[in-house]
């Protein structure tokens, strides 16, 4: 229409690609686990448990179904990720400070002169450096990524936020090329 008015009756005073911002952050989205963060080749932390939550902020462009995506895709894809290190100790397979020896039902992790045994289905190993939130947040991102979710829908930008408390996080961002 000429005027600026839609035919409801409304007028649409925005540019039609103007971006918004969808968050994502549901009590779902978490996972319980446990841990130990690695400071060097003879410092770790005891092994403990958080609760970690995850949240995301998608931006894109408001389409003609007024959506900026099918949240429901993204709020299933990370409670999936969730599930996947929920309920399970979290190892560093590319921890240069570790070494693995894997028989039929155990793990075991030795660190300097320490020999830690898991069963193995206690434990998730996972290709990361450190068991860090910051890791985590990556490890996260590059599973969203792998799926069809980023490259077919209209997110232009995605920032992940993963923490283990009130008082902890990380974030990480991935802008569509």
């Amino acid at each position: 229409m000429k005027d600026g008015s839609t035919d409801r009756g409304t007028t649409n005073t925005i540019a039609p690609d103007t971006f918004v911002t969808i968050d994502v952050h549901k009590e779902s989205l978490h996972f319980s686990c446990a841990h130990f963060t690695i400071f060097g080749q003879s410092e770790r932390e005891n092994l403990h448990g958080h609760n970690f939550f995850v949240r995301a902020s998608a931006t894109g462009p408001i389409g003609d179904d007024g959506l900026c995506f099918d949240y429901t895709e993204l709020k299933d894809a990370l409670a999936s990720l969730c599930d996947q290190l929920d309920e399970t100790t979290l190892l560093p397979e590319g921890s240069p400070y570790l070494e693995f020896e894997k028989s039929d039902q155990y793990v075991t992790v030795f660190f300097g002169n320490e020999r830690l045994v898991f069963l193995k289905r206690d434990i998730l190993l996972l290709p990361l450096r450190n068991i860090t939130v910051e890791e985590l947040a990556r490890w996260f991102l590059e599973k969203l990524h792998e799926t069809e979710l980023l490259k077919r829908s209209s997110i232009h930008k995605l920032e992940l936020t993963l923490s283990s408390g009130p008082s902890q996080s990380a974030s990480i961002s991935w802008t569509k090329p």
